[in-house]
């Protein structure tokens, strides 16, 4: 979740929306950001606050606020005559959810349930960093409905964890795994490749890591340098490198051909899962437009044809619930053309998620060319589905501009 919001138009203080067409056939899930963080990690350009950053609010006084909007949440969707739905997917972002107390994560999640309901077999997922949970808040979330953990691995060298600015010790990352497997919980692996500094062998050593512990699924995700953060300035001051690449793409190949070996198929231009029970569940919601509200300051939201965002400061967040109005800083209703443009932009980047008959024509056109150069898979396109090879993955932007054009 980026800090930077979006300029659209002013969200109403009743936070209503005009239901389209289709609304309610879709499932539903709720995302919760909980902003909170030891320490600012150099790369991070998310909406995340230190406790000397947080100024008129208390990191206590969270999982109450949050509680406010979900009951607002409920007004507003029946008020608005959005179909009630249960909830398909939970999942806690941030930040580091648990730097919360395991009980406060609990509380919310009952607050979702006894407000929508949650469908049995929900993937209900928190975030955590490795020194953020023990075996007792883990055992307390796995009580409490938990069924997914999330782990910001990042990196198993130690060289490229201070380049993040990651505190972590890496050999903690096996021990926390254990834990959330003996507890009968799947678990995902967040890596990031290409850090200034970090060479092929780096990685190579950081993706043995991540499989020796046998995950269910992992994460690998390209660094971006983004202005405004400490690794920004570094890199724009020549005291670090710029990521490379060519350097990126030759660790994007050898994270698919290790993960590959090892039983992990991609199903997401980043994500790998050891079947396709293990992808995550609510991830897929994003990218197949479902629809979803966020809780908490900074979180975005897409329900009924409408998307907002909430005020970002969480004592700014904290002022507007406790006042029972919309948190909302910003709102745009997405038209047709928008939602075409966005069902290919993310649909194009899930394994068989998006049909050739979903196309525009001059689009449907464009596709054998893509497969004569070797960005789209022939065989599935014979299907009816648009699957990126290798190489389209790697180009998976230019992919889509070309069925955008």
């Amino acid at each position: 979740m980026p800090s930077a919001l979006p300029i659209a138009d002013p969200a109403p203080a009743d936070g209503l929306v005009e239901p389209a067409p289709g609304t309610g056939e879709v499932p539903f899930g709720v995302y919760v950001h909980v902003p909170f963080c030891r320490v600012r990690c150099g790369y991070c350009d998310f909406n995340t606050y230190t406790a000397s950053e947080l100024r008129g609010v208390r990191r206590d006084d969270y999982a109450g606020h949050a509680l406010r909007e979900i009951a607002f949440a409920d007004r507003v969707l029946e008020r608005s005559g959005v179909p009630r739905r249960p909830v398909s997917t939970v999942f806690f972002g941030g930040g580091t959810p648990t730097m919360l107390p395991a009980s406060d994560l609990a509380m919310i999640l009952r607050a979702i349930d006894d407000t929508w309901g949650i469908v049995p077999g929900a993937e209900i997922t928190t975030e955590a960093n490795p020194d953020s949970v023990d075996a007792d808040s883990i055992a307390t979330l796995q009580r409490a409905g938990f069924t997914r953990m999330s782990y910001g691995m990042q990196s198993a060298v130690p060289h490229v964890l201070a380049t993040l600015d990651r505190t972590h010790d890496p050999e903690r990352v096996p021990v926390v795994v254990d834990l959330a497997k003996q507890q009968g919980l799947d678990v995902s692996l967040d890596l990031i490749y290409s850090t200034p500094g970090e060479s092929l062998d780096d990685w190579r050593t950081s993706l043995d890591a991540a499989i020796a512990c046998a995950p269910d699924h992992v994460s690998a995700y390209s660094l971006i340098v983004e202005d405004g953060t400490a690794m920004g300035r570094a890199v724009a001051r020549g005291e670090l490198p710029a990521p490379d690449d060519d350097l990126a793409a030759d660790m994007y190949e050898l994270a698919d051909r290790v993960l590959r070996d090892a039983g992990y198929d991609w199903y997401e231009v980043s994500n790998w899962a050891r079947g396709p029970e293990h992808a995550s569940r609510h991830n897929l919601s994003y990218w197949k437009g479902h629809d979803w509200w966020g809780i908490g300051p900074g979180a975005h939201s897409a329900v009924a044809g409408t998307r907002w965002w909430n005020v970002k400061h969480p004592a700014a967040y904290a002022a507007k619930v406790l006042q029972d109005v919309s948190p909302a800083a910003g709102r745009e209703t997405l038209d047709a053309e928008t939602r075409y443009v966005e069902r290919v932009l993310l649909a194009a980047r899930v394994r068989g998620e998006l049909r050739t008959d979903e196309l525009r024509q001059e689009a449907r056109g464009r596709v054998a060319g893509l497969i004569a150069r070797g960005l789209v898979d022939g065989r599935a396109a014979l299907g009816g589905s648009l699957e990126l090879t290798l190489q389209g993955r790697l180009l998976a932007d230019a992919v889509v501009r070309d069925l955008l054009d």
